[in-house]
């Protein structure tokens, strides 16, 4: 009981101290899973937002789902995914009863600009983390090169950039002569 309380608690400061979506909660992401909790390396963790990207959803559950269900299996996703989402539905229902009444004041117009340039920090932090952690030889870097030429001038889903990455990834090991892991 202990580690779904604690898994639910973890997940409920990522869910209620996050702005910006599913990249600005990397960095909290980091330190509560990996450096505070231990409940999964850092390579796990890519591994478990990575694929939360590419299956329908919010990325915070799906990563909340995946590291919950190593932790302690049902009931871990379970705690992991109520802690996320309990309190977006809180503000969101706070903010809903007052909305009208604030949101045209110029003082929370300025607080959501200056909000916005914050979650863009975080994100481009959380860029430059998995990059050193992604990009690691020349065939990552190439990699990373033509998805992110593709992603800018080719207008298609994300989903196919993680397929052609992965396919790339699987080539370059089978030509090294690398067995299955």
């Amino acid at each position: 009981m202990k580690e779904l309380i604690g898994l639910f608690l973890a997940f409920a400061r990522i869910g209620g101290l996050t702005f910006g979506g599913g990249y600005a909660m990397l960095p909290m992401l980091q330190r509560e899973v990996v450096e505070k909790n231990g409940w999964a390396t850092e390579e796990e963790l890519m591994d478990y937002y990575a694929v939360g990207q590419c299956i329908p959803g919010v990325i915070a559950v799906n990563t909340a789902v995946f590291v919950g269900t190593k932790v302690k299996g049902f009931l871990g996703a379970v705690a992991a995914s109520l802690g996320v989402i309990t309190p977006s539905i809180l503000i969101i229902i706070t903010i809903a009863a007052f909305i009208r009444s604030f949101s045209e004041l110029p003082i929370v117009q300025n607080a959501f600009s200056g909000i916005r340039v914050g979650v863009c920090v975080l994100i481009l932090s959380s860029v430059v983390k998995l990059f050193k952690k992604a990009v690691v030889d020349k065939f990552t870097f190439g990699l990373f090169a033509v998805v992110f030429g593709l992603s800018v001038f080719v207008d298609i889903s994300p989903i196919i950039f993680v397929i052609i990455a992965a396919v790339g990834g699987i080539i370059v090991h089978l030509l090294k002569g690398g067995a299955a892991k």
